[in-house]
């Protein structure tokens, strides 16, 4: 479909919608080809009327800060949907936080200490919104977002409103069972009352880890590849001699090797081929299959063509 004719396909909306935009500056990687639409709610009865309106065969993918995710050099067919400020919003009210699935994780973090609630300060060492943390259970240092959440509320495709609790959506490591056509739109957390200094001290921990561990300065995109049950990822690349490994401007960081680089000049597929090639040779090492932890959408573009993901190339 052409670009102007999804255009003439699309409801109208109160916020923004984008054609034929490149994706790679919205992503950590700053890699990725273009969404033929990008959109852009107001709020979300603007995004749930969209929703409800918009051609069943017209692709939907949300997108968050994107720290977490590789775009493919062909780019995304379809609607992009993007939440801005109006889903950013942070209030706590007792032991209870909510926050809007655009909230960034360290946000949520610092007004959770700032209350002096415990129990998630762990999102002062992730790298991206609520909306992703929702989609992974995501987690480090030992808490994941399973253990301090207790309600979801989403867009389905249908723009009907969705409220669930934590325990029918079905966490696991870095994985929830939520409907892929779901969009986030906020969820409410659970802490425990303590003294907002220590909550802060424990905070300042992590974020000083983080730093020391990782290559936070750099074009990257967070773990490349999730651990496998009783192995760390890193020690297995590294093992297998992927520490430093470079693809045209795509590296894996000599600081924390399971942490891909785009050094400067990378293309998606840059990035793709060296974590296929750190993949082949752990599994050829090990006989273990490092499973991506990164999120890999759109299309991959060779010369002269476009061809869908899935197809053979």
């Amino acid at each position: 479909m052409s670009i102007k004719g999804l255009a003439a396909r699309l409801p109208k909306v109160r916020g923004k919608l984008l054609f034929d935009v490149s994706l790679a500056p919205y992503t950590w990687l700053r890699v990725g080809g273009p969404a033929d639409a990008l959109f852009l709610p107001a709020d979300e009865a603007d995004l749930a009327l969209f929703l409800t309106d918009c051609p069943d065969d017209i692709p939907v993918f949300p997108m968050g800060a994107a720290s977490n995710l590789l775009v493919r050099d062909g780019g995304v067919r379809g609607v992009v949907v993007r939440l801005g400020p109006a889903f950013a919003k942070i209030a706590v009210q007792g032991n209870r936080l909510s926050a809007g699935a655009a909230a960034l994780d360290k946000s949520v973090a610092k007004a959770a200490a700032k209350a002096g609630l415990s129990g998630l300060e762990f999102y002062a060492g992730i790298p991206g919104t609520i909306g992703g943390a929702l989609r992974m259970n995501a987690g480090c240092y030992g808490r994941e977002t399973v253990n301090c959440v207790r309600e979801i509320v989403a867009i389905d495709r249908l723009g009907r409103r969705v409220i669930k609790s934590a325990d029918e959506i079905n966490f696991s490591y870095r994985h929830s069972d939520a409907p892929e056509d779901w969009i986030f739109v906020g969820a409410v957390f659970e802490g425990v009352p303590d003294e907002p200094s220590l909550v802060q001290a424990r905070m300042d921990e992590i974020t000083a880890k983080r730093e020391d561990s990782q290559p936070i300065r750099a074009k990257t995109g967070g773990s490349t590849f999730a651990n496998p049950n009783g192995a760390k990822s890193w020690e297995l690349i590294d093992a297998a001699g992927g520490r430093g490994r470079r693809i045209g401007g795509a590296q894996m960081s000599e600081k924390h090797c399971n942490f891909m680089i785009n050094t400067g000049d990378a293309s998606a597929a840059d990035l793709e081929n060296l974590g296929e090639s750190i993949r082949e040779d752990v599994r050829k090492m090990s006989d273990i299959g490092l499973r991506w932890e990164i999120k890999r959408v759109g299309e991959i573009k060779r010369v002269g063509e476009i061809k869908r993901v899935g197809e053979k190339i």
